[in-house]
C-alpha cells in the first residue's frame, strides 16, 4: 500500500515496531541533538525492521521533526495543564507522533493510532502515561478514546 507521498507503507503488524522506533529515534536526538538520519539508521537495524517498515519510521521522524512546532502548539493547546517544556519527553514525542499522523500523513484510523500511541506510552512512559495520552489524543478527535486502561 502506499501514500500520498509515494511511500510503501507497511501493513499493519510492520507499523508498531515502526512507531517504536521512531519515537526511540526522536527521544534520542531530543537528549543529543545527533542526526536524525543516523539515529533513525541505527534503530532501524537494531530493531530488525523491514524496508517498508523503515520507510514508515523515517516518513514520522522526519514528518514529526518538520512539524514540531505545530505540533507542540497542538499539544499545549490540548493539555493547557501541562507546560510542553516540563512534559516528559516519552510523553510529549509519543503525542507528536499522534498527532502528526492524524493531522498530516496518517491513513489509518484514529482509533488505531490512539491505541498505538497508548500501546507506546505502556510501554516507554511512566505508570500515568496511557490514560495521559489517550485522555490529550481522545480530546484532539472530538472526545473519541482509544484503548487506555
Amino acid at each position: 500500500m502506499k501514500d500520498g507521498n509515494g511511500v510503501k507503507k507497511p501493513e499493519r503488524a510492520g507499523r508498531h515496531p515502526a512507531r517504536r522506533v521512531a519515537l526511540q529515534t526522536l527521544f534520542e536526538i531530543d537528549f543529543n541533538r545527533g542526526d536524525p538520519k543516523d539515529t533513525w539508521t541505527r534503530g532501524a537495524f537494531r530493531a530488525g525492521l523491514t524496508e517498508e517498515a523503515g520507510d514508515f519510521a523515517w516518513e514520522l521522524v522526519e514528518g514529526v521533526l518538520a512539524n514540531r512546532k505545530q505540533l507542540d502548539a497542538e499539544i499545549a493547546a490540548l493539555a493547557p495543564e501541562w507546560p510542553i517544556d516540563q512534559m516528559a519527553k516519552i510523553d510529549k514525542n509519543v503525542l507528536r507522533i499522534a498527532l502528526f499522523e492524524l493531522r498530516i500523513s496518517g491513513d489509518a484510523p484514529a482509533g488505531v493510532i490512539i491505541d498505538e500511541a497508548v500501546e507506546l506510552a505502556k510501554l516507554f512512559g511512566s505508570e500515568a502515561a496511557p490514560k495521559f495520552v489517550n485522555g490529550v489524543l481522545a480530546t484532539a478527535v472530538g472526545g473519541r478514546s482509544g484503548g487506555a486502561d
